[in-house]
């Protein structure tokens, strides 16, 4: 049972470390050179059975069975080999007439298996098990062998020549195939002096342990890298929109939210009206008085403070709602949560402040407020278009108390 414990160990080896790829859980993005794998690890796994049952009925020496077996060992051999010559071109993507070529001589060889195994039935020109289940090899058995150390010697020699003019990483990869190649080789020169040892199985685990490690474990780690950077790139693009988002919705003299915010909330607001969500709100609108005679007798530069200090006036007061800068001088609070509750209070207290500053020869701001009343408004504009009104209202009493 020696030589089909080999075959057993070798097929095992070969589904653990490719079980992912057995199992089909791979990227749908790979491709067909990884089909191919597949397919060809697939046609292994078929001549590792032929294999081992061909042990196991030796063993017993049940030539019948045994006679039957071989037939199918043959044509799994040259199937495998027909898989190879094609994951070797798709791997290598040779659209040329030597890729053409190989898989095209890779073909023939499994097509002419059929016919050799049906001629062996009546001639024994590959194999025969005598009644004592002794195996007595053909001419023919020697032929098929030879062809595969051909195609073999032939794929790997060109994909080491290959490996010579491509890329540091595709080279180790490269190289992995010729190797393959060459191993087969060397076990198939084996195979063909002792038919009764199973070089060929120890071939194929190791050459599929070679593909494994340095070119399907290289690739998945080069995917995996090449995905890490594309989620960093996401990441980054992510944080950039985020960052021009902020910049978008951020006054940049005062540090508020700007006229783009205003409009986005509004909009928001008014899809929520029309949906029947008709929330509590309120809106103050401010506007700071005589900007245009600060920017004209002591220049912008003072202006733009005077903005930012009455700016800071009505954030201070109403700081549980968000502020925007609607215009040069004017300024929208759409009042929330305590703010909206305190709102009148809130509002006197805010007034009461800037009848001070005016006293005191400080930043002035004149304030309007209204609220939304459902059944009434049927947009935001209608309550800032009130609390705007109240807000020159409120300019007009400031000048007079001057």
């Amino acid at each position: 049972m020696i030589y089909s414990s080999i075959g057993i160990v070798a097929m095992l080896v070969q589904l653990i470390i490719n079980y992912d790829v057995f199992m089909n859980k791979t990227s749908s993005s790979i491709g067909q050179k990884h089909k191919s794998y597949r397919h060809f690890l697939i046609g292994s796994v078929l001549y590792y059975i032929t294999d081992i049952i061909w042990g196991f009925l030796d063993e017993h020496k049940l030539n019948k069975l045994l006679y039957a077996d071989t037939v199918l060992y043959f044509l799994a051999m040259c199937l495998m080999v027909m898989l190879w010559t094609s994951y070797t071109t798709d791997y290598l993507d040779e659209k040329t007439r030597f890729g053409k070529a190989l898989r095209s001589v890779g073909k023939a060889f499994f097509a002419m298996s059929v016919p050799a195994v049906i001629i062996n039935f009546f001639y024994p020109i590959l194999f025969d098990v005598t009644d004592e289940c002794e195996y007595k090899a053909g001419s023919i058995r020697y032929i098929i062998l030879m062809i595969q150390i051909f195609l073999f010697l032939l794929s790997s020699l060109h994909t080491l020549v290959l490996s010579t003019k491509t890329s540091a990483e595709k080279k180790v990869r490269y190289r992995a195939i010729g190797a393959f190649g060459i191993v087969m080789t060397a076990l198939i020169a084996v195979q063909i002096y002792n038919p009764l040892l199973p070089v060929y199985s120890v071939g194929c685990m190791l050459g599929t342990c070679m593909l494994h490690t340095f070119i399907y474990e290289d690739e998945k780690a080069e995917y995996r890298i090449k995905l890490e950077k594309l989620l960093q790139q996401e990441k980054e693009s992510t944080e950039a929109l985020r960052t021009a988002r902020t910049a978008a919705n951020t006054d940049p003299l005062t540090g508020v939210k700007s006229r783009h915010a205003y409009i986005e909330i509004t909009a928001r607001i008014d899809r929520s009206i029309e949906a029947g969500k008709n929330d509590e709100f309120g809106v103050i609108v401010c506007d700071i008085n005589d900007l245009k005679k600060i920017n004209d007798t002591v220049g912008h530069e003072e202006g733009d403070r005077y903005i930012r200090d009455g700016c800071m006036m009505v954030c201070k007061k109403f700081a549980h709602s968000p502020v925007f800068r609607i215009g040069g001088d004017e300024f929208a609070v759409i009042l929330e949560r305590s703010d909206y509750d305190n709102r009148e209070q809130l509002l006197s207290e805010f007034n009461e402040q800037v009848e001070q500053n005016q006293r005191q020869k400080l930043v002035e701001v004149s304030a309007g407020m209204a609220v939304f009343e459902a059944g009434n408004d049927s947009s935001f504009s209608d309550v800032f278009e009130r609390a705007d009104k109240k807000m020159y209202e409120r300019k007009k009493i400031l000048k007079a108390i001057q």
